[in-house]
């Protein structure tokens, strides 16, 4: 008491302690000095009596008076005096430990200076110290407060390593703050193993741990780890906060499990969660997924009405349930009610209002409202590619193409739609050289694109470069789309770059032939060969066989010759090549063709040969019949119901009924089913 009643007089120096101690001279033990020290409750105090003990006979340097006095030092934030007495204490051969440099390190810690305070940390780990855990916490707090997160992993890691060697076990407030740092540090798998080390040591985590670690888990996409995160928390009775509950209904409608967000909200209710605008805002864009139309406008007049609505985002939530709905107008009346609200737009809800528009074909209304997002920068990719699909549905070109240029201009990078987009307007409006070099400048940029979208891109441009050439055959401008074609090539060798690349080319030509657009099939199939790459065996004998059908002949000589000359070419090439020849009538030619291919070895086709045969028989040449005949029964070739039934009706016109026989008991004995035609031919006969 003697020692606190120096705080009420003015500061004198020691010579007031001594005055209100000097009946204790020579009393008290060192213990007891110590207490009385501890007792003081200003650093002033402190100090003095401090001064005064060390006069004292009974007195002898001691780690634990130091330790006091460094922590009322630190109490009042006097630091230099704090570090004044740790000095003082190592020139007196006192060794600290680590309560003495825990406490100068809590001193550091609480006015923020982490600089001096990681140096004495190095320090004390040199000397071997290992500080108490309550000192790590008061660091790793500090850090965190700071948002310093690295080097609260930093100090983490140290903590682990001196776990078992000095004793230092983390308690419930460590784990707390290590794995919020971990979670603001966006390093997920690190904070669940603390977790983990958490749960070993059979510590329960508090709502805000489970909360943190269920939001990023959610947006690394863990929907399972979500769900388990969540699964313990309740099992552990603690109520989630609306905060947490937010973060599962955007996975589940992220990830479309509608049913357990209804489920979830109504469990929300029963809990008496506080469910604030963010969740009505989830809730009502779940309803619109859904077709819950009614249920979104109750959620939405239920907000208004307690005057809970100020979001941008739930305003714009309810007009995209509208235009789901194709209520447009509605979806207008909402986001004209958040302008009349005061309720300050931004690309958000511009970029909403314009799909609006767009969806209502209104050119006017679409592009003032594209002039207003310009002014927050440029506009994203998907609100271009809105009001660009808008200028293509209503056959605006020119403002298409308008629209293109400013946006190249502006360097706006596009994504795979867009460019989806960009390349059917400059197709249809004869823009070549742009869409080449935006092509070039795709594949330059590394833009990742779907297989699908690259078979789109490939087929429009396609379809424009033969166009251009069928209609300019003469001018220098078609020689130039026939010899720069790096463009195309550069997006086919990305679409065979693919797994299943060549395939899907391939199909490509396929469908172009059969939908006699032989042009772009063909251009296609020479661009494929210029890369190296064989087309399949079916493109190749599908657009010959279409050329037949147009009675092309010459081309499609051109592509058999081109095909044999680049790469050995097999039976189906050989067996369209017939085909095309008869459908033309080369009848001779298609038999010699034919026979070359037996020769040679390859898998006759029993079309063709039906094909063929019928032709050779029209034109009477049965001795060529029956050399095919011949060869097909030594050959082995196995014929088919219609092929027999060829066969017959050749020999029968030719007179030779024997053979006719003889052909009809081999098809019996090889097993070949007999049709009703077969009957019909034989009693003709």
């Amino acid at each position: 008491r003697a020692a606190r009643a120096t705080a009420s007089r003015p500061p004198a120096g020691g010579s007031t302690m001594r005055e209100a101690m000097a009946s204790f001279v020579a009393k008290l033990t060192f213990r007891e000095m110590c207490v009385v020290l501890r007792e003081q409750r200003g650093w002033r105090q402190a100090h003095d009596f401090f001064s005064w003990m060390k006069l004292q006979l009974c007195y002898e340097p001691s780690v634990v008076a130091y330790t006091i006095l460094l922590r009322a030092y630190g109490n009042a934030s006097k630091i230099e005096l704090a570090e004044e007495a740790f000095l003082e204490m190592l020139e007196a051969g006192v060794e600290p430990d680590a309560v003495a440099c825990g406490t100068l390190l809590c001193v550091y810690a609480r006015r923020g200076r982490h600089g001096d305070m990681m140096l004495f940390y190095a320090a004390t780990r040199r000397r071997g110290v290992a500080p108490p855990v309550s000192a790590f916490n008061f660091m790793l707090s500090s850090l965190q407060k700071h948002r310093l997160h690295g080097k609260v992993i930093h100090l983490w890691k140290h903590m682990m390593e001196m776990e078992e060697a000095n004793n230092v076990v983390p308690n419930h407030f460590t784990y707390t703050v290590v794995i919020g740092s971990f979670v603001k540090a966006g390093l997920l798998e690190e904070a669940m193993d603390v977790l983990g080390k958490m749960r070993a040591s059979r510590l329960v985590p508090e709502e805000a741990t489970y909360s943190c670690l269920i939001s990023l888990s959610s947006r690394h996409g863990r929907g399972e780890q979500v769900v388990m995160l969540y699964e313990e928390m309740r099992a552990h009775g603690i109520v989630p906060s609306n905060y947490t509950c937010a973060s599962l209904l955007a996975l589940y409608d992220k990830s479309e499990d509608y049913s357990k967000a209804l489920s979830l909200f109504s469990e929300m209710e029963r809990s008496r969660v506080v469910i604030d605008e963010v969740i009505y805002g989830i809730l009502i864009r779940i309803y619109g997924k859904i077709g819950l139309y009614d249920d979104a406008q109750r959620t939405f007049e239920e907000i208004v009405s307690a005057g809970l609505l100020s979001d941008e985002q739930t305003y714009v939530a309810m007009a995209q349930v509208h235009m789901n709905a194709r209520n447009y107008d509605k979806a207008l009346q909402v986001l004209g009610l958040m302008r009349s609200r005061n309720v300050k737009p931004s690309k958000f809800s511009y970029g909403a209002l314009l799909r609006c528009h767009v969806a209502r074909e209104d050119i006017a209304a679409a592009e003032d409202v594209f002039r207003a997002l310009c002014k927050y920068g440029l506009p994203d990719v998907f609100c271009c590619n809105d009001l660009l699909r808008l200028y293509v549905k209503l056959g605006q070109l020119e403002k298409a193409s308008a629209f293109i240029l400013k946006m190249r201009k502006e360097d706006i990078q596009l994504d795979e739609a867009l460019c989806m987009t960009v390349m059917e307007v400059c197709c249809k409006s004869g823009m070549i050289t742009d869409a080449d070099k935006i092509l070039k400048e795709m594949n330059n940029g590394g833009v990742t694109m779907k297989s699908s979208t690259m078979v789109s891109i490939i087929e429009m441009y396609a379809r424009n470069r033969t166009s251009v050439m069928q209609e300019q055959d003469s001018s220098s401008k078609a020689l130039a789309c026939q010899t720069d074609s790096s463009a195309l090539n550069a997006t086919l060798k990305s679409l065979l770059d693919t797994p299943g690349g060549s395939s899907i080319a391939c199909q490509l030509i396929r469908k172009l032939a059969r939908e006699g657009r032989t042009c772009e099939a063909k251009f296609l199939h020479e661009q494929l060969t210029q890369l190296g790459v064989k087309p399949e065996d079916s493109a190749t004998s599908t657009l010959i066989v279409q050329y037949g059908q147009e009675q092309k002949l010459h081309q499609a000589e051109e592509l058999f010759e081109s095909a044999s000359t680049s790469f050995p070419i097999r039976g189906p090439v050989y067996n369209a090549m017939v085909d095309a020849l008869c459908k033309c009538g080369n009848i001779g030619e298609a038999y010699h063709l034919f026979m070359k291919m037996a020769d040679q070895g390859h898998s006759r086709d029993v079309v063709t040969i039906s094909i063929l045969v019928t032709h050779l028989t029209k034109h009477g040449k049965f001795q060529e019949v029956e050399n095919i005949m011949h060869g097909c029964f030594h050959g082995e070739v196995e014929l088919d119901t219609v092929a027999y039934n060829t066969f017959i009706k050749s020999m029968l016109e030719s007179g030779k009924l024997y053979s006719a026989v003889n052909i009809y008991d081999r098809m019996i004995s090889t097993g070949v089913p007999r049709s009703l035609q077969t009957f019909n031919i034989m009693i003709r006969s």
